[in-house]
């Protein structure tokens, strides 16, 4: 199950939102872990590693369509298969 050499290379830039371009399903079918600032996240929704941010929802803030507004945070970034 640890075969690395099945797993597609992390992008700089994923999104679990199914509407972003930045969406990779190829990659998302495996489980992914983020580093915030040094902490494991199990929240964060897009990142991206050459900018150093993360977006992560609001807690019960959602837009006039009813999705969750996003948080962007800043700091470094690390993403990597569990």
């Amino acid at each position: 199950m640890n075969d690395t050499t099945s797993r597609p290379t992390l992008p700089d830039r994923l999104s679990v939102n199914p509407r972003s371009k930045f969406y990779a399903e190829d990659v998302l079918e495996h489980e992914i872990g983020i580093k915030f600032k040094g902490k494991e996240r199990f929240d964060v929704e897009e990142y991206c590693i050459s900018e150093g941010w993360v977006k992560v929802p609001e807690h019960k803030a959602l837009d006039r369509r009813g999705h969750p507004l996003m948080k962007t945070s800043k700091g470094e970034v690390e993403a990597f298969y569990k």
